[in-house]
């Protein structure tokens, strides 16, 4: 997350909105970006709607024993398909911002 911040202007270069979403409150969204210094958009999820419509949902798999979303990556086009997708159930494996773009420039995002 911190390397797409990292690469946001090449990302908005390339029309690419970033957005994460999160089961985090708006609240708790607010102070991790804040902390962190996240400038693109956070959602939340709490009741977990979107991440069970991609099929993201880690149950039970934070330290609190609550339900999170597993850690993904997507590019979805103007129309709203999905182009690309990166999943792992390794919260400290993600997509390299660097794949991202190579993704975005090879397919015309």
């Amino acid at each position: 997350m911190r390397g797409i911040q990292k690469h946001l202007g090449e990302f908005e270069q390339h029309g690419i909105r970033v957005v994460a979403i999160s089961v985090d409150s708006p609240e708790i969204s607010r102070k991790l970006c804040g902390q962190a210094g996240f400038t693109y958009t956070f959602l939340s999820d709490p009741k977990a709607e979107a991440i069970r419509r991609y099929d993201l949902l880690h149950a039970s798999a934070s330290p609190e024993d609550s339900d999170i979303a597993r850690p993904a990556e997507f590019l979805i086009d103007a129309s709203g398909v999905v182009r690309w997708v990166n999943l792992t159930d390794d919260f400290r494996v993600r997509a390299r911002p660097e794949r991202m773009l190579q993704v975005i420039d090879a397919q015309h995002l």
